[in-house]
């Protein structure tokens, strides 16, 4: 476990020496237990950017995602990301036009950009595939890093490419690559917390790897709290809640003369 919060100089010296690890998290449970667990880099959304999450965080340099279409132009997006900044946020995906990484950058916030296989973008790319597995597609999105780079920012999330691809975009750039699915030669392994602990929602990609089955304990947990509250419904019906134990007593002579104060029935 670290002792000192990792900084932009930090991952960009750790590139090409050493892997680094990175999970997408959404609760202070999943923060803790992954700054506990030695994880280097968070992600974590703006909505639920808070300080709260930042001290659930600890020594994790924490990316704060100001998603696409949340903030709509560059000063909603500077605005989104200064106030990330107070909130102890180390960098700042976003995924907008590279005027808007240039302006971000040009005030000293570290941005984060994104190729390949970009969720909301993938119409362009031909849907939830494999991007860059065709030359030209790969060219395509080393001119997007290219770009990038120029813009200003100092990290991109570089997802769903062939390994070889990635590999070589990784060591061709300067960029700090957090790789999802994009192989072991990108400079991060990026993944979801939800995939990591089993209990993913909807589609578990690919790239996904399961270490437990939350899954399994959920279920469990669901029906304990099912047969809990149905205890509760028959004792409260059976007459046996509450109980004595669970009242709270009044002196005798209290009572009577509380009787005594009342209207006669």
């Amino acid at each position: 476990m670290r002792t000192r919060r990792m900084t932009v100089a930090d991952l960009r010296a750790a590139k090409g020496h050493r892997a680094l690890t990175m999970l997408y998290v959404e609760t202070p449970d999943e923060a803790a237990a992954a700054a506990a667990a030695g994880v280097d880099i968070l992600s974590i959304i703006a909505p639920v950017w808070t300080d709260t999450m930042r001290e659930a965080a600890g020594d994790c340099f924490v990316q704060v995602g100001l998603l696409y279409g949340g903030p709509i132009s560059t000063d909603d997006y500077l605005r989104a990301g200064f106030a990330a900044l107070k909130t102890g946020g180390d960098a700042f995906y976003c995924s907008a036009a590279l005027e808007t990484v240039r302006r971000m950058a040009a005030e000293g916030l570290p941005v984060v950009g994104h190729v390949g296989l970009v969720p909301h973008k993938a119409t362009w790319t031909g849907g939830f595939k494999a991007v860059g597995k065709t030359a030209a597609s790969a060219l395509s999105v080393w001119r997007a890093m290219e770009e990038l780079e120029a813009a200003g920012a100092v990290a991109v999330e570089l997802e769903v490419v062939p390994a070889r691809i990635g590999a070589e975009l990784s060591r061709r750039s300067s960029l700090v690559t957090l790789g999802m699915g994009a192989g072991s030669g990108t400079d991060a392994q990026y993944l979801f917390a939800e995939d990591v602990l089993g209990c993913t929602r909807g589609h578990r990609p690919r790239h996904a790897k399961t270490y437990r089955n939350f899954a399994a304990e959920y279920e469990r947990l669901q029906q304990e709290r099912i047969d809990a509250f149905g205890e509760f419904v028959a004792d409260v019906k059976a007459g046996r809640y509450p109980g004595p134990e669970h009242d709270v007593a009044v002196d005798e002579t209290e009572f009577a003369a509380f009787i005594a104060g009342l209207d006669p029935v």
